[in-house]
């Protein structure tokens, strides 16, 4: 049973090969069908118990085909199906969600947004109305039908699903995702229908290919392009649209983005004469459809198209995407086409991209990614703190420690006292502004010669950013120094978390702060936020998981202690060990505590400032009297689902929390919508 099942998983389109298999040998030997069997309804118990609900499904497609192959009677199986139904008419079962937050295109053309089960019952409906044909599966028991239907067939022993229960995990939610129709392959094979069977059996089975394979893309690629009946389909057109389907569904793709990339890229080595112009017309349609695409998803598809263009030197036939160029810049084409460009530029170097781009698209055309050192040259009104930073530019240069350089600085004057106050331990944002200008100035360079230095003088920086002002002004002066360099920004305050000069808190305050809303809807900027929470959610789960670690040795250590008898001083070595775990485990209780409760305050400040923002949006439209949907607030709308659903795990820990804070009864309804669509997601 096991390694038959195996193969026809890692196979899943030859799925009927192996039950034919399956159905010959019970027709040579009855015992081998009832115990198969048997082994697969265990499975099927295991997998439902365990909430492998999508393991669950391929193994009942197992047992229906074998029905076709004489292996199992109908009516047994009609039984089963005849019991999942009634468990999922209980009433305690959750009913189907909304899920217009998992939707990749706000618009219902050219293609509706249907849910997936949803669309698969109107296929069933059509296979109905076909009279049940298909012609899409492979039939190979109709071969030896002589042989199987002279076999003795099994009933399948008594099977009750699992009843709903409040821990149960379900099946994420999907909207199915389409791209083409009919119309859009113009030669060869005709593309089936959205509601037609064969749709769903021919993306089931790629996508399943994908699942067995996606860890080598050469074999992944190889096994999409030989799939059987090929010559009755277009293909390439459903290869693609599954891949990109894949890439963005939501919340995630299924695997990591970047084997999309990869996987593609194989397929257009494999097919270069068919492939890359079937995705050249797929990426024209999304550029078309931009207006309508989730933010999330172009995301993804900026990653996706910068990464496939640097493995086909960059070419593009830009000049067809003019039609961006008269548009406003914040709009979704030019916005698209600088992102990518920003992108293609840290694949590549700048004046690459200066040379492959028409001159017409300079104004999209990143700038040069060069520093800022606002101290570089004296002019008619001298900057304050001018002569300082020349200080300690030279300081830094004939190797002055941690504390000399802290001497140094303690005569930088404070812009935010008098002359007569004592200058004290407050925040001097003028001291900041003139070391980290000048340390980043001297080690600007490359990546490497800012992490030496950000380490070197980490003692300076924490001494800077001891208080919240602090921590947010020097979040600013980076901004400010490195402003034509998003990577290097991002990179920087990547490692400023990292060596906690800031905490998660404060880039959370930057982002949303008067300073950067230049860039608010740029696409770094959100790269870093999610970044940023992606490392305090780690910092959390690395002290719970020692925490955890920690219990389970003391469990250990107190079960050894019963079992070892009462020797004296094996209890006593025990006693002492048992003390410094206990002391261990409440220590690291505290840390989880407190670290939980900085992750709760960055979720807190995160969701406050969006509210913040699109409320005075709100207010300030409707006092204008202008629409309110403008693309700013498509943007920011959509960027605030995004964190709902990219960190939907963490967030629902503090659901009570939210709800009582901020997600009240009394909040504008256009952004209360959004948090009543997470939670009926029921993820």
């Amino acid at each position: 049973f096991q390694k038959v099942y195996a193969y026809a998983r890692l196979l899943p389109e030859k799925l009927t090969v192996y039950t034919t298999l399956v159905g010959l040998l019970n027709a040579r030997n009855y015992n081998f069908g009832g115990e198969f069997v048997e082994a697969m309804i265990r499975q099927l118990k295991e997998t439902l118990k365990s909430n492998l609900y999508s393991e669950a499904v391929y193994l009942v497609r197992f047992l229906s085909d074998l029905v076709n192959c004489h292996v199992i009677a109908a009516p047994s199986m009609v039984a089963m199906f005849e019991n999942f139904v009634s468990v999922t008419q209980e009433e305690d079962i959750p009913q189907k969600t909304h899920v217009s937050m998992l939707q990749v295109w706000t618009a219902e053309k050219p293609h509706p947004q249907e849910e997936y089960l949803d669309c698969l019952w109107a296929q069933v409906q059509k296979l109905k109305k076909d009279r049940w044909q298909e012609r899409h599966i492979l039939r190979p028991y109709i071969a030896f039908d002589s042989v199987l239907c002279e076999a003795l067939q099994h009933n399948l022993p008594p099977f009750t699903p699992p009843a709903h229960s409040d821990d149960a995990v379900y099946p994420m939610p999907h909207v199915v995702f389409r791209m083409f129709d009919y119309t859009d392959a113009p030669e060869g094979p005709v593309m089936p229908g959205s509601h037609s069977v064969e749709r769903f059996v021919i993306e089931e089975n790629l996508r399943c290919i994908i699942k067995s394979h996606w860890r080598e893309r050469k074999t992944c690629a190889a096994q999409l392009l030989s799939y059987p009946g090929k010559n009755k389909i277009p293909l390439n057109y459903h290869i693609v649209e599954v891949i990109f389907g894949e890439l963005f569904q939501l919340p995630s793709p299924p695997h990591i983005d970047v084997m999309y990339t990869a996987l593609l890229i194989e397929l257009c080595k494999l097919q270069p004469g068919s492939l890359p112009q079937v995705l050249a017309q797929a990426t024209e349609m999304m550029y078309m459809r931009l207006d309508t695409m989730n933010t999330t998803c172009i995301d993804r598809l900026i990653n996706w198209f910068s990464h496939h263009l640097s493995n086909f030197q960059f070419r593009w036939s830009w000049d067809d995407w003019a039609d961006c160029l008269t548009q406003d810049i914040e709009k979704p084409k030019p916005k698209f086409v600088k992102e990518v460009l920003e992108k293609c530029m840290r694949l590549s170097y700048h004046q690459r991209i200066v040379d492959i781009v028409p001159q017409s698209f300079s104004a999209l055309i990143p700038a040069n990614p060069v520093c800022s050192y606002k101290y570089e040259e004296e002019t008619e009104c001298p900057l304050p703190g001018l002569a300082m930073a020349t200080t300690v530019s030279n300081a830094i240069k004939n190797r002055a420690s941690n504390e000399e350089i802290l001497i140094v600085l303690k005569d930088v004057p404070n812009p935010n006292q008098d002359d007569d106050d004592d200058e004290g331990d407050g925040f001097n944002p003028l001291k900041i502004e003139v070391f980290l200008q000048t340390l980043l100035h001297l080690a600007a360079k490359s990546f490497s010669h800012s992490f030496s230095a950000l380490a070197k003088f980490h003692e300076v920086l924490k001494n800077l950013t001891d208080s919240d002002e602090g921590k947010l002004h020097i979040l600013r002066v980076l901004y400010e120094f490195w402003r034509n360099h998003p990577q290097m920004t991002s990179v920087l305050v990547d490692k400023l978390i990292r060596t906690q000069i800031v905490d998660c808190a404060a880039v959370a305050n930057w982002i949303f702060s008067p300073e950067m809303a230049h860039d608010f809807t740029r696409f770094y900027v959100w790269e870093i936020l999610h970044s940023t929470i992606r490392k305090m959610n780690k910092h959390v789960q690395k002290i719970q998981k020692e925490l955890d670690e920690a219990k389970e040795k003391l469990e250990k250590q107190q079960n050894k202690k019963r079992d070892s008898g009462d020797e004296e001083d094996m209890e006593k070595n025990s006693e002492d060990e048992e003390g410094q775990l206990e002391e261990q485990i409440e220590r690291l209780q505290e840390k989880v505590e407190s670290a939980q409760s900085e992750q709760k305050n960055l979720f807190l400040v995160i969701f406050q400032r969006f509210i913040m923002l699109l409320t005075e949006h709100l207010v300030r439209c409707e006092t204008s009297g202008v629409d309110i949907n403008t693309t700013w607030y498509k943007n920011c709308i959509e960027r605030l689902q995004q964190i709902f659903l990219m960190h939907y795990v963490i967030i629902q820990q503090y659901i009570g929390t939210l709800e009582n804070l901020l997600f009240t009864a009394e909040l504008d309804h256009h952004i209360l919508a959004v948090y009543q669509q997470f939670c009926a997601l029921q993820l």
